[in-house]
């Protein structure tokens, strides 16, 4: 016998022996004998993304059962948080009693319910790059057959269960809000419908007044006594109700005029159900990602048009940005900013070249101080370039990057979709001193750049990440759950992956379309 085969002996022996010594553990109890006979078939009944970590778990415990009653009443507490997550506790435990008088079977399917329970807290229902078309973000991992295993023997599974989601504010506070939106619809059904007409003017007196006034009353733009006030003052639309309409407009990314016209009469006929699924969407975006988050970063949120700048874990600057438009959408991306660039050049991508620039002839570029080295248009820097002022670099970005821009007037519109993928930013050069103030050096280079307007490259002397994120329901600094309409139609494909049936308003462009003379990036 050679060495292979007396190896591969010694390996049957060994698996034969620990098998007879399992199945003579499990004589002296015929519940565990029936289910380890029968597990393979029933985990062949699984789906098989769950089989392995249903097998693993099992190989921790000897193959033996392990859910008893107390564990399972654990279980269904934690169950019942299920809609703090915007999750239906049906959906992951809803099946289990009908394996009553099946104790295998209820052992398989309780493990299965609990790791596919998990593993959407942990990371999600659906896979990202399934709904986007670039989706390159750290993800949350987690080794779930490990932690239900610890949490189960050390009584601690609804504990374990709820840290898996995301505990910071962001998610916490839209948790709550989805819980508010669901308890609204269970005691009042909602709000009643409004209906789209002609446009309300301040001033007008309106049949839809008194459905407004409930409607701003449910989401907190109106309180109840102020509502119950203008209802009695019948169907005039005066000054105290335009201040409650521009609060719904803020609270929903609308010009805050207090007209009501296309924009704000869509948001207004959005269904409280619609909010609130839409609110489990964006919650389950959240779920998506590595839970350890930078505490110097900066955050774009596209849907909404604005970027937050994090310093020790704080938001300390927050201001407007425009970003692509639902042709040239700015992708999801998590990277790192590697350097600030003072008065830079613009390379124009081909594709903008060749569809927005060449055709328009040499007489253009000209006017526009571009030219063409090697084939591509160049743009030099200048106070007119496309880029402005100051680009901020980030690593292997599929040419996406932030940056300044002549085009100033699209930072008043509320629909800041313009561009084409890459990310505008109000007030840029200021922006990129409060990068480089930690150095008086770095910021002193930048500073003479900007004065004698030479294009100079500066690091920033620290890793800096910079995140572009897709919320369209986030939770505003007073408290309230604040909505974008889904311009780039990611709500849509998210809710069609889910299951979810939702119809939400379409947006409306303010800025009657991108400026064919903005080629910018």
């Amino acid at each position: 016998m050679n060495r292979r085969q007396l190896g591969l002996g010694a390996a049957t022996a060994a698996l034969a022996s620990a098998v007879g010594l399992s199945a003579q553990a499990q004589t002296r109890d015929p519940g565990a004998v029936a289910f380890y006979d029968s597990f393979n078939d029933r985990l062949a009944r699984l789906p098989a993304t769950l089989q392995p970590d249903v097998r693993a778990f099992y190989e921790m415990n000897g193959w033996r059962p392990v859910w008893n009653e107390p564990r399972r009443r654990a279980l269904v507490a934690a169950g019942a948080q299920a809609e703090r997550h915007g999750l239906s506790r049906d959906d992951f435990f809803g099946s289990l009693d009908r394996y009553s008088g099946d104790p295998a079977g209820l052992e398989m399917a309780t493990t299965a319910a609990a790791l596919t329970y998990a593993r959407v807290l942990a990371e999600g229902r659906v896979r990202p790059e399934t709904v986007e078309d670039l989706w390159e973000m750290q993800k949350n991992r987690a080794d779930l057959p490990v932690g239900l295993n610890d949490a189960l023997a050390g009584d601690r599974l609804v504990e374990w269960l709820e840290a898996l989601a995301p505990t910071d504010i962001g998610y916490s506070n839209l948790s709550a809000g989805y819980v508010r939106y669901r308890r609204l619809i269970r005691e009042n059904g909602g709000w009643p419908a409004f209906r789209i007409g002609a446009n309300i003017e301040p001033g007008d007196s309106d049949p839809r007044v008194p459905i407004l006034i409930q409607r701003l009353v449910a989401e907190g733009d109106l309180d109840a006594a102020e509502g119950a006030r203008l209802a009695a003052m019948g169907d005039v639309y005066g000054p105290e109700l335009q201040a409650g309409v521009r609060s719904f407009q803020t609270r929903h990314g609308l010009a805050a005029d207090a007209r009501i016209g296309t924009g704000t009469q869509r948001s207004l006929s959005a269904s409280a159900e619609d909010r609130a699924r839409q609110i489990a969407l964006n919650l389950e975006r959240r779920r998506w990602l590595k839970r350890d988050v930078a505490p110097e970063r900066i955050e774009v949120n596209t849907a909404a048009a604005i970027m937050v700048y994090w310093k020790d874990a704080r938001p300390v600057h927050s201001t407007r940005v425009v970003v692509g438009t639902a042709r040239n959408q700015t992708p999801s991306l998590e990277k790192q900013f590697a350097s600030v660039v003072a008065n830079p050049p613009w390379y124009v991508p081909a594709s903008i070249a060749r569809n927005e620039i060449l055709p328009r002839g040499p007489g253009y570029l000209a006017s526009q101080n571009m030219y063409i080295s090697n084939g591509q248009v160049i743009q030099r820097a200048g106070p007119n370039a496309a880029l402005g002022y100051v680009k901020f670099e980030l690593r292997d970005s599929y040419a996406i990057f932030l940056h300044d821009t002549p085009t100033k007037s699209a930072f008043n519109l509320a629909m800041r979709q313009r561009s084409h993928g890459c990310v505008r930013v109000q007030d840029a050069v200021e922006f990129a001193r409060l990068l480089l103030s930690p150095s008086p050096d770095l910021l002193g280079q930048f500073d003479e750049a900007q004065a004698t307007r030479e294009t100079k490259r500066i690091q920033t002397g620290r890793e800096i990440t910079v995140r572009l994120l897709y919320w369209t329901a986030f939770v505003d600094g007073q408290g309230r759950v604040a909505f974008r309409e889904d311009v780039y139609s990611r709500d849509e494909k998210l809710a069609e992956a889910l299951g979810i049936a939702v119809s939400l308003p379409r947006p409306v462009d303010d800025g009657h379309g991108r400026d064919a003379d903005d080629v910018g990036p």
